[in-house]
């Protein structure tokens, strides 16, 4: 498991009342951050986790896969496995479309990594959607609206076919090639990647890792790829990554994706660059100041996070070490950290209606439930007479508990007499799941929402037809 050296924010130039305002003010605003690192010359000056969210836990971190996906090129094309130049064409033979139009004739590396491969649209939804196993055969056979080169469009297909020639060059998963050359000598021990159905790693998305892992990444990024005394990843390739060589500010992306964008990073607004995943998971990179903000987060709208780091951490990196705090502040930064928690559900422990209701199986006419059953700390819903994933849901009253599902913590309560709401958490993922229980003499409803989604949240209501 990673582990960087730790300090002391004055220590390291950084006064503890910004880091405190921040986490106030990103509690007050956002409700929804999972994890907080902050790392200067080198050394973690401030860690958290909202509970139950913990450091031991890899975390999705969608796009911020990208990023590593990147890095793996630049070590591809200092191995002289291929060039930025290189032809997809010739690249990937083998999942060509019938028809090689001029344009496609002319997609290169570079515009993989840039996303300006002609698409008009990201070409993900092939990837995920029913196209059959080959994914990449899928996205190139759709037309290329612009020559490549001339047309910038967020992409997440590009990224994966950067995943799949790598994986036709070396024989080996994203994962497994950067294995060696980076996770090992960055002590990253967690880390897993979706793959397609014919084993290629995602590339654009899918890499799960700790917070501290993703901080030992934008360490090495700061360090311009040096780690203990060798050269892990080329410093040439790193500042050619994360310079601007796309513009990218005649886009509909919020403010900080207006900056430009690289071969798979970001630039910020105010300072440095960054790995960006979706809902707020961020590897923020800040040269200037010596500096990395990690977070892991469930935001509908992410730039809300990065304008709090800019208003209260980026003015805060100071140029010389502070003096220790004495008195009551010296332990209130730690408090603050130790007793982050995502909220819980505000109300009572019990009801007369738990009591009532308690063991009875409430049968449902609905393709998304079948039966819903209730018991002290428990619930149970089955999908066509299975158990559905993460249930049985054990749940506390004012504190997470572990489910079935070792992945899911849930808390709950009777926010009025017949009514039960719980809220359970995916921890490997920014996802999260309440269900609202509407008791009735005789009935149940059931409304299941989720926090955050690609599109449409997804929402299930459903009324009993019975018990048992």
């Amino acid at each position: 498991m990673t582990l960087l050296p730790r300090s002391t924010p004055e220590a390291e130039g950084i006064p503890s009342s910004a880091l405190l305002d921040f986490l106030r003010e990103a509690d007050a605003q956002l409700d929804a951050l999972h994890s907080v690192m902050v790392v200067r010359h080198g050394r973690v000056v401030a860690e958290g986790w909202w509970k139950p969210y913990s450091a031991e836990h890899p975390h999705l971190m969608f796009s911020v896969s990208k990023s590593f996906t990147s890095i793996a090129v630049g070590l591809a094309i200092a191995e002289r496995r291929l060039t930025l130049d290189d032809l997809v064409v010739d690249l990937l033979p083998d999942d060509l479309p019938t028809e090689i139009t001029p344009r496609l004739a002319t997609l290169a590396v570079r515009h993989l990594l840039t996303m300006t491969t002609g698409h008009a649209t990201d070409t993900v939804s092939l990837a995920e959607e029913s196209h059959g196993e080959n994914w990449a055969r899928a996205i190139l056979a759709q037309p290329l609206d612009f020559t490549p080169g001339t047309h910038y469009v967020y992409n997440s297909g590009a990224s994966y076919l950067l995943s799949a020639i790598l994986q036709r060059l070396t024989g080996e998963r994203l994962l497994h090639y950067l294995t060696p050359r980076l996770f090992e000598p960055l002590t990253i021990a967690s880390a897993s990647w979706q793959s397609c159905p014919r084993g290629i790693d995602a590339g654009g998305w899918g890499l799960s890792i700790t917070t501290e892992d993703l901080a030992t990444f934008g360490q090495l990024l700061l360090q311009r790829g040096e780690w203990d005394g060798r050269q892990l990843v080329s410093a040439e390739w790193i500042d050619e990554a994360t310079s601007a060589q796309v513009d990218t500010s005649a886009t509909d992306h919020d403010l900080d994706g207006r900056q430009g964008y690289g071969f798979q990073f970001w630039r910020n607004r105010l300072a440095g660059y960054r790995a960006d995943g979706a809902f707020g998971q961020f590897c923020i990179v800040l040269p200037a100041q010596d500096a990395v903000v990690v977070l892991t987060s469930a935001l509908p709208v992410a730039q809300l996070v990065l304008d709090l780091v800019w208003q209260h951490l980026l003015p805060a990196f100071g140029d010389s070490p502070l003096p220790p705090i004495g008195g009551p502040l010296s332990g209130s930064l730690g408090d603050a950290l130790a007793a982050l928690t995502l909220p819980t559900i505000a109300g009572a422990i019990t009801s007369p209606t738990a009591h009532r209701v308690a063991g009875i199986r409430f049968s449902f006419d609905d393709p998304k439930i079948s039966s819903v059953t209730l018991e002290p700390g428990v619930l149970t819903i089955t999908r066509e007479g299975r158990e559905d994933r993460g249930t049985p849901l054990a749940f506390g009253y004012g504190k997470w508990m572990e489910s079935a599902d070792a992945r899911v913590r849930a808390s709950g309560a009777w926010v009025s007499p017949d009514t039960l709401v719980i809220r359970a958490h995916n921890i490997g993922t920014p996802f999260s799941r309440t269900y609202t229980l509407a008791f009735t003499t005789n009935a149940l409803s059931i409304d299941i929402t989720q926090n955050v989604a690609f599109g449409d949240l997804p929402h299930t209501h459903a009324v009993s037809t019975g018990r048992g």
